[in-house]
């Protein structure tokens, strides 16, 4: 049961506005939480996300890097309203939005790029968050290669092995392990500014085609990441691409580099969906081992 009384007097304390619900409506498209759609008596309107009581810190996370991404001012995201726990349930409410699936896809190109060029002095976040229901550790480090292989594939690699992905798996794994040095020698990215998670169904347009992102996993990190991940089921538009690309060239070698970033979300899903991607994951590992051994023939 949603304690919808006690949701709207959060909003009402958060907008320092008395908010009277008069409409719920359930959203599809919710992956990993409930999501809806609610109407105040005032026509005000707010997207809520509700999942179970022990997912607070997954949307104290997601409500820390909105608010770090809005403040940019690069890519629109949705304004954080409030969040919390009430009764059974973690509850996140955000400014909602009438979404459409064009719109100017050159524009998100040319914001996200102005997004990358914020940049920090180390990568990672000031905090843990998550990827999907995956908790994504983000310890702080000066060193691309070290926090790659730490925080991103070797955490990944162990959760496998807990889901009982052994063998095969673990021991390209391994062996690409070790190989990152030479698989990111010369490539010396800076620290920027990533949504995290920027696949084709974190994004969308407002009716004037103003882009949106959301569902972000933030964190300073290297901006070929964010990009690869465009591209892991499909791609986006053409115009996307000639924009960022425009506004910031890709560096040498983001082609194989590509498929490393990728590996983490491939393995991410092993842990969320199943084994569906470990033969994927395998694959991808194999090519970037083979083309490590063919560079020293």
């Amino acid at each position: 049961m949603i304690n919808w009384p006690v949701i709207s007097r959060h909003i009402s304390d958060a907008t320092q506005s008395s908010f009277i619900m008069a409409h719920v409506t359930p959203v599809t498209g919710g992956y990993n939480s409930q999501t809806w759609h609610i109407e105040g008596s005032d026509a005000r309107h707010y997207f809520v996300k509700l999942n179970s009581a022990d997912k607070t810190a997954m949307f104290a996370g997601e409500s820390a890097g909105l608010a770090a991404l809005a403040a940019t001012h690069t890519v629109r995201v949705p304004l954080h309203i409030t969040h919390g726990t009430i009764d059974a349930h973690a509850f996140l409410v955000l400014e909602h939005f009438n979404l459409y699936s064009n719109g100017k896809a050159g524009l998100f190109g040319e914001q996200l790029a102005a997004l990358h060029r914020v940049q920090a002095s180390q990568f990672g976040w000031e905090q843990d968050n998550t990827l999907g229901l995956t908790m994504q550790r983000n310890a702080h480090s000066a060193d691309w290669v070290q926090f790659w292989r730490e925080q991103r594939l070797g955490f990944q690699l162990e959760l496998t092995a807990h889901n009982g992905y052994v063998g095969k798996l673990q021991t390209l794994g391994e062996q690409l392990m070790e190989r990152l040095p030479d698989l990111l020698a010369n490539h010396r990215p800076a620290p920027s500014l990533l949504h995290g998670d920027l696949w084709g169904g974190n994004y969308a347009f407002l009716a004037d085609g103003t882009p949106v992102m959301f569902d972000p996993a933030p964190y300073y990190g290297d901006r070929e990441a964010d990009i690869a991940m465009t591209e892991l089921f499909g791609g986006f538009d053409p115009a996307f691409y000639a924009a960022y690309h425009a506004a910031y060239p890709m560096d040498a070698g983001y082609a194989k580099r590509k498929m490393l970033y990728n590996l983490y979300h491939l393995l991410n899903h092993c842990n969320m969906v199943g084994s569906a991607y470990v033969a994927q994951a395998e694959e991808i590992m194999q090519r970037l081992l083979i083309e490590l051994r063919q560079q020293h023939c």
